[in-house]
């Protein structure tokens, strides 16, 4: 007879531990061991949430290369039914071998699960019919929790669901996040309630009036908003590292339907338009519409170039606009998640052709291509990879997209918003196009109800509030790599990370508006809500 070694690890959630009986089986190249229950010598504890719980599974011979596990949840002396959060399993073999079996998954029905052993193979490498047929398994099982979904015509296709509690349940909020976000909305409204504004349909009657609202939530930054906000140089400055940091560019040639002439840009005659223009000082920005409209316009103008930080800051001729901090440490942040990646895929990946017969990879492109960008092949969005610098190059820009681009138009949004005459929600009147024209009782009359603003406040509140369960870009609290070259490339980019992220709340200390939103530590490791 010989022993396995099985470390048992339940993950550190929320009504992640179990009572049920556990049983496993242990798979691998040479045969398998029989389907044994992991017998719970500490009781209620052993699989209690944050526990790490050990055994031993004997098997009459060694069993060669373990390829996978197989574990179930049954229901033990008909007690009720909970589900097991287990974050991974560990395996030390006869001959010394350790394995890793990443699981991250919520088990709450008596079915046998498989979960594969955690060395990265790519499709041809997994040449065992055993690995091969789990690997197909697993693909069949995603494809039916995650399908596609068209919301509305001539948009990106979404998720297919019916409600949050329908997606499988590990990539649902967390009960810290949804407890949280509960609590914090209910509690904003109620606040507001209070103040007896979210019932009022009146119109504002003077501007400081809006305070009654601002007074509740605040932030170094709002309060700085509230103070400046009619000055034309801080209206500028959000243009560069406000909530819409990406629309300004460099204009060469004016719009045929531009409104503006000459004489309602510069005094005295001292300048011309154009010759402004050709010395590269006219920068223009570009607005929005109703939701649906706005997003097919998006659309039409996302190309793969904006979505390239680098390719995207020359595209829009600003690569020497001063003060551009979300430019300035996007680039760097772009750049140590690039260098990551290349990293990572170049330790996997040694050639062009790997890349290209790489199936996986290329259904996953061309999924992207596909429902993500309606198959419009002027985006310039890949529909295939053949290099690994194209590799590259997109993994970065799916990484950076769902992290430092997010915090950069999403993080701030209470900050810029929160006092609303700087950012309204909505307005009840076409805003004014005769320069001249307008008081603070036209400007009152186009404002945003009371009620309006009570509400678009607290949404903005609610959407820009860290998560104490927050996770910052490059930590992964799901160990799914365990080989040496990878764990020490991550630990790599955790550092570089810290260095950008020091330098930052470095320069910011010397800013009368610091700017955060792409410190590393501020960003989130993906997009949470």
């Amino acid at each position: 007879m010989v022993d396995y070694s099985v470390t048992v690890h339940t993950g550190y959630l929320a009504g992640g531990s179990t009572i049920n009986k556990i049983n496993i089986k242990l798979v691998g190249t040479d045969g398998e061991s029989d389907h044994e229950w992991l017998k719970p010598w500490k009781g209620a504890l052993t699989f209690l949430r944050g526990q790490s719980s050990h055994f031993n599974v004997s098997c009459p011979t060694s069993l060669g290369k373990l390829l996978l596990i197989e574990l179930d949840k049954q229901n033990l002396l008909k007690v009720t039914e909970d589900a097991w959060f287990a974050s991974k399993v560990e395996v030390k073999s006869p001959e010394g071998d350790t394995y890793n079996f990443p699981i991250y998954r919520w088990i709450s029905d008596n079915e046998v699960h498989q979960f594969r052993e955690g060395t990265a193979l790519r499709v041809f490498d997994d040449t065992h019919h055993l690995g091969r047929f789990s690997r197909q398994q697993e693909l069949k099982q995603r494809e039916e929790d995650y399908r596609w979904h068209v919301y509305a015509e001539g948009i990106p296709h979404c998720i297919k669901t019916e409600d949050p509690l329908s997606l499988p349940r590990e990539v649902r909020f967390s009960f810290t996040k949804k407890t949280e976000f509960d609590f914090t909305a209910s509690a904003g409204m109620a606040a507001l309630g209070l103040k007896g504004l979210t019932d009022s349909v009146e119109p504002w009657t003077r501007i400081d009036d809006i305070g009654q609202v601002f007074l509740l939530r605040r932030t170094p930054i709002s309060e700085y908003t509230q103070e400046h906000w009619k000055e034309d140089a801080f209206f500028g400055y959000q243009y560069l590292n406000g909530v819409n940091p990406i629309m300004i560019q460099r204009c060469k040639v004016l719009p045929g339907n531009f409104p503006v002439t000459e004489d309602k840009i510069f005094l005295h005659g001292h300048c011309k338009l154009t010759d402004e223009m050709q010395k590269g000082n006219i920068y223009l920005s570009s607005g929005g519409e109703a939701l649906v409209t706005i997003l097919k316009r998006s659309l039409s103008e996302i190309t793969y170039t904006s979505l390239c930080m680098p390719d995207d800051i020359a595209e829009r001729g600003v690569e020497d606009v001063p003060n551009y901090y979300y430019r300035d440490d996007g680039l760097k942040l772009w750049d140590a998640v690039y260098k990551f990646v290349e990293g990572i895929l170049g330790h996997y990946y040694k050639s062009d052709a790997e890349v290209q017969q790489d199936t996986e990879l290329q259904k996953w492109t061309s999924d992207i291509f596909e429902h993500g960008f309606l198959s419009q092949a002027n985006t310039g969005i890949p529909q295939s990879l053949t290099t690994v610098p194209e590799m590259v190059k997109f993994v970065t820009m799916a990484i950076f997209t769902g992290s430092g681009q997010h915090s950069a138009v999403n993080t701030g949004q209470y900050d810029y918003g929160g006092w609303m005459p700087n950012t309204p929600v909505s307005l009840q009147l076409p805003p004014p196009t005769t320069k001249g024209t307008t008081s603070e009782a036209t400007m009152l009359q186009t404002l945003p109800d009371v009620n309006t603003t009570a509400q678009g406040m607290a949404v903005m509140w609610l959407l820009s509030k860290q998560s104490s369960d927050f996770v910052p870009l490059g930590q992964y609290p799901e160990e799914h790599f365990s080989e040496e070259v990878p764990c020490k490339m991550i630990q790599n980019f955790q550092g570089e990370l810290e260095v950008l992220s020091a330098a930052i709340k470095v320069r910011n200390k010397g800013l009368e508006v610091p700017y955060k939103y792409m410190d590393p530590k501020e960003v989130e490791n993906s997009v949470t809500i």
